[in-house]
C-alpha cells in the first residue's frame, strides 16, 4: 500500500489505511522525527473513536485510549536503548496483548515484535505532504 496526502486529507487517509488493515493488531511506525508519524497515529485513533487528548508517549512509554468497546496502545520507543530496556517497561506484554498497537520507532526495540507487525514508512515530501508505504 502507498498513499500520498496532505495534512488537510490526513483522516482520509487514516481511514482508507484502517479498512485496508481492519484486521491486523500491530503497526511499527518508521520515520524520521518530523514525518508526522504521531499526527498520523492521532489520525488513526480519531477514526477508530479515540475522543480524549491523543499525545506521544515519548517519556510515559506507553499511553492506553478506550475507545467503542476496544483498548488502543499508543507505544513510543524513542527514549529506550534496545529489547531489554523495552521488556522491562512492559512493551512486549502490550505487543502480544491482542489489542491495537501504534509503535512509533520500533527500530529502538528489534526483535520483540509479533511476525505478523504491520511495518508504516511515513516520508516528507514536503511540508504539506507525506508518503506513507506499508510493507
Amino acid at each position: 500500500m502507498e498513499l500520498i496526502f496532505t495534512l488537510e486529507e490526513i483522516e482520509n487517509a487514516a481511514q482508507k489505511f484502517r479498512q485496508t488493515f481492519k484486521d491486523d493488531k500491530v503497526f511499527a511506525f518508521h520515520g524520521n522525527m518530523g514525518t508526522g508519524k504521531t499526527t498520523f497515529i492521532t489520525a488513526i485513533c480519531r477514526s477508530l473513536g479515540v475522543e480524549g487528548p491523543v499525545s506521544s508517549p515519548t517519556f510515559s512509554i506507553i499511553n492506553e485510549y478506550n475507545a467503542r468497546g476496544c483498548t488502543i496502545y499508543h507505544l513510543d520507543l524513542y527514549r529506550l536503548k534496545n529489547s531489554d530496556e523495552a521488556v522491562e517497561a512492559g512493551v512486549e506484554d502490550v505487543l502480544y496483548s491482542g489489542e491495537i498497537c501504534l509503535v512509533e520507532w520500533p527500530e529502538r526495540a528489534p526483535g520483540i515484535f509479533p511476525d505478523n507487525t504491520v511495518n508504516v514508512f511515513l516520508e516528507l515530501i514536503d511540508p504539506s505532504t507525506r508518503k506513507l508505504i506499508v510493507t
